[in-house]
């Protein structure tokens, strides 16, 4: 598989349109369905129901699009099976994200077929040796990739909160994987990255305040799979190893914050980690009187931070690396300890 950038480019539009027009008949699927999310629920935000099939148009297009770009660039089958171990195990996520949507799971079996799926990919990394940074040691490699994919799935789902503001964050922390893999030669990474930006921007069009449609949590887990598998496979190539280690969570720091600030605030509080309430980055936000659409826009400012920051360390690794990882890790607690600080509850 070889792409020129501008072709890398041709594929982001691509999938933008793409997801753009696919997410209108889905949206209506959706209401024929009956597959809404009503305001029943003390959390809920929205004043009316709002469909929440959307993932299934991210699905739809990252797949089709992938598919495509390598049929049509690459005859050899080794291209085609590594996209189809990052797409098959997002899109079996996206399918019980669906069920979810559509029956309701359990917390624990949810969190049981999360672990499963976790497991394969990552011994499917460790075995095919495309992990970006390894540990030399397949055993912690293989249990460091369960955690970070089943972590990522659940806090993007976690982060799937208010209009706009998961679909915004994600897309730019596909930039950031895009900008790191494309300028290492990494090719396939950087065009998965770059249409799962492009796909989660046109469904965005569709998402911002006031949403007209939501993800649900088949999308939540359909890009939770792919930006924790996309990460895994990222190799900043800085040395030391730790440097490049940074990476990946501080692309991903805003979703992070955003669980450990809910789930540490219901411990404290003495309720599940898993029961849903009002009190993610988001809603601490609005709580300080921010507008729900000035609070989505704040969380993408604050990734994109992050995200340039993740970029900086790349690019100056020698002469900036540990001041920028030590400033970035500094900026990521005092924002810990100012949502802290902000009611859990109305």
């Amino acid at each position: 598989m070889s792409l020129s950038l501008a072709q890398f480019i041709i594929l982001g539009i691509t999938s933008f349109a793409l997801s753009g027009i696919l997410t209108a008949p889905v949206r209506s699927l959706a209401i024929r369905v009956g597959a809404m999310d009503a305001p029943t629920l003390e959390r809920k935000t929205q004043k009316e129901p709002v469909p929440y099939l959307g993932g299934v148009s991210i699905a739809l297009t990252v797949s089709i699009i992938t598919y495509a770009a390598v049929i049509a660039s690459d005859s050899t089958t080794s291209t085609f099976y590594l996209a189809s171990f990052v797409l098959v195990p997002a899109l079996f996520m996206a399918l019980m994200g669906l069920i979810d949507d559509l029956k309701g799971l359990q917390p624990l079996p949810r969190l049981a077929i999360q672990t499963l799926a976790g497991i394969v990919v990552s011994i499917v990394l460790v075995s095919t040796d495309t992990m970006g940074v390894a540990f030399n040691n397949s055993v912690l490699d293989i249990g460091i990739s369960i955690l970070w994919i089943v972590g990522i799935c659940n806090s993007i789902n976690f982060f799937d909160n208010i209009d706009g503001g998961a679909a915004g964050t994600v897309g730019i922390a596909t930039l950031g994987i895009a900008f790191i893999s494309y300028s290492r030669q990494q090719e396939l990474v950087s065009a998965l990255a770059i249409v799962t930006g492009g796909a989660t921007f046109g469904f965005l069009l569709w998402n911002k305040a006031p949403a007209k449609i939501y993800m649900g949590d088949a999308g939540a887990l359909f890009l939770g799979v792919l930006l924790s598998v996309l990460t895994i496979r990222l190799n900043p190539g800085i040395v030391p190893n730790w440097k490049s280690l940074t990476i990946p969570p501080i692309l991903l720091a805003i979703p992070i914050l955003d669980t450990c600030i809910a789930v540490f605030s219901r411990i404290k509080r003495g309720i599940s980690p898993f029961q849903g309430g009002k009190d993610h980055l988001s809603h601490r936000l609005v709580r300080k009187g921010l507008e729900r659409k000035t609070a989505a826009i704040s969380l993408w400012g604050l990734g994109a931070v992050f995200g340039l920051l993740a970029i900086s360390i790349y690019t100056w690794p020698d002469s900036l690396g540990t001041q920028l990882i030590s400033a970035t890790l500094t900026l990521w607690i005092l924002l810990y300890i100012w949502f802290w600080k902000i009611p859990s509850e109305d």
